[in-house]
Order: C-alpha cells, then structure tokens, then sequence
C-alpha cells in the first residue's frame, strides 16, 4: 500500500479528542511563534507590511507550472466585470514593487481548489496562507540570504523558547536548526538522478531544506533564451517539498509577450502588466511566497499539513467551517 494513503485526514475542531486539542493548540502556538518571528525579521529589514486581496480581475495563471492541479478555478461577477479567487498574488507584488512599496511582504490567502486525489499527499489543501514578499533590484542570492537568515533564527529561537511544544509534538530532539547556506541543486541534475519525479525523490532523500533552481514555470519568473535556464528556485523541505516558490522576475515587454502567447496564457487578464512593461514602468525586482502550512507542518512534525489550519481545507472534503 502506499504509503500516503496511511496518512488520515485530519478532524474538525469539533471532533478532537482532549488529546487530540491539546496537540492542536501546540502547534497553533508554533504557528503563532512562526508568522511573529518571520515578519518581525521583514519588518526590521525595511519590508512593508500590505494587506492582502481576495478578488481581482488578474491573479497567477499557475500556467504553464507542471505542478499545478488545479479542478477549478473560482469566478465571480461583480459590478459587470469577471473577477477570480486569489491563486497568489504575484502580479500585485510586481505592481507593488515597482511602483509604491520596494520591499514588501504579505500574509496572502491562496484559494486553489485541488483534485480531490490530493487529500492524502499530506502536502495539499484547497486553502493556504504564503507569506509573498518582493524586493525591487534583488537577485536570487539576496533572495536566498533573507530566506535562511529567516529560517535559521525562526527555528534556532524556537528549539530555545518553545521547548514545551516541541516536546508535546515530539519535535524537541529531531527539529534542527539547519545549516547556512543551504544546499543548491540544478533541476537538470535533479532530473537526470532522479527522472520526471525528482520533486519526490530529492523531498525524500533531503533531511534539511535545500534549494532548487532553473525550473520552467509561468512568463513572470525569468528565463534567458539564449541558454534556456530559468533564474528561479523553490525551497524544498523533509517530507513536504516545495514551501517556497520564487524568481528574478521579467520586466522588459518584448519578453514577457513573447511568453504569454507562447504558453497560450490569456492576455486580456494580463493586461496592466503589460501595458506598464510597454511603457517602462515595470521594474526588476525578486521575491517569492513561503507556504505557512507546509513551513509549520516541518516543524511540528505533522502528518498532514491541514493538522496546521484551525479549520481544515483538505481537498475533497467541506466541513460546516
């Protein structure tokens, strides 16, 4: 039998035992350490904190991303125009950061309604939380420095001042706090190891988060065409793979129409970022989106990362909450 389908679904609040409540408040208290040190660590390095959007005319096309599983996508009409449940907010991000706000973060809700075969990946709900920052003129090594500086104290400060919920969830002695910098890995290499699955093999293989770059993905993140490698990354952890996803950006017009109508993504719901690239007004900047389910799930040690969510969103599955 494989092995995800021994992973239970996790219970609704009114379904837990004592036992079972005990162990959830242990990691909402993680969860809350978590979301306090990462954007106290933004916030000192001159981010700005924005609040998020939940409906919009143009969000992430999660296109053309081999990753993605997408059963539908939610739409709505509102005051006669067609607006969309937030996938990520990477096209305000870029709006963002080149216009008003040049380091920012945001605690982003991210609806993607998965095929219900994924509930018992333990990776995948249908509702998650990033925390998405962009930084005008990074690079992808400014990029990775934030991110580990970040992770390193997160959990360095957690072995320290959590010890009580870490121990509750048996994570005092086997959470460690990783090393700096973290491991690289070529996607080619990855591939050539591993095959097509390589996301599962090097997810189970790592025992620290490692990064991952080169991936082909959606026109935003930045491609060189003349040797065909991608300037971006993802963040891989033990067990839950991908917790980050993010790219040096493209900003110059040609290219990014270039893309859109290679990849046959809709260019009307695209509008705006085109129209500022035409003019200029997009500018180079890099960042990414930290899944805060996956990253707290590493920590606590769960089994299924909807254990982290107060009111579970496991694909397949509507509770009354």
């Amino acid at each position: 039998m494989p092995k995800q389908e021994l992973i239970e679904i996790p219970k609704p609040l009114d379904q837990l035992t004592a036992t079972e409540i005990e162990r959830k408040a242990c990691i909402g208290k993680i969860m809350t350490y978590t979301l306090k040190s990462l954007s106290t660590t933004f916030v000192n390095k001159g981010f700005q904190w924005l609040l998020p959007v939940a409906l919009s005319q143009s969000t992430d096309p999660l296109w053309p991303d081999p990753g993605a599983s997408i059963e539908k996508r939610i739409e709505i009409d509102i005051y006669g125009k067609p607006v969309r449940t937030t996938a990520s907010m990477i096209i305000h991000k870029l709006v963002a950061a080149s216009t008003a706000y040049p380091k920012l973060f945001i605690l982003s809700p991210n609806i993607r309604i998965e095929k219900a075969e994924r509930a018992k990946t333990g990776k995948h709900v249908y509702e998650f939380t990033q925390l998405d920052f962009e930084v005008r003129d990074a690079t992808s090594k400014d990029v990775f420095a934030l991110v580990e500086e970040a992770i390193s104290t997160l959990v360095k400060d957690l072995k320290r001042e959590m010890k009580s919920e870490l121990t509750t969830l048996c994570r005092c002695d086997t959470l460690k706090a990783p090393k700096t910098p973290f491991k690289t890995y070529d996607r080619v290499d990855l591939e050539a190891k591993y095959g097509a699955d390589w996301e599962a093999g090097i997810s189970q293989e790592t025992t620290e988060p490692i990064w991952v770059t080169n991936i082909p993905r959606e026109f935003y993140d930045f491609e060189d065409f003349k040797t065909g490698k991608w300037d971006n990354y993802d963040l891989f952890l033990p067990q839950f793979g991908e917790v980050l996803s993010g790219a040096k950006r493209e900003f110059e017009y040609a290219k990014i129409l270039k893309k859109i109508e290679r990849d046959q993504v809709k260019k009307e719901n695209y509008a705006l970022i085109l129209k500022m690239a035409k003019e200029g007004r997009l500018k180079p900047t890099a960042g990414g989106g930290i899944g805060m389910e996956r990253l707290v799930g590493w920590i606590a040690g769960v089994k299924h990362i909807a254990e982290t969510q107060p009111f579970p969103r496991v694909p397949g599955t509507v509770n009354e909450l």
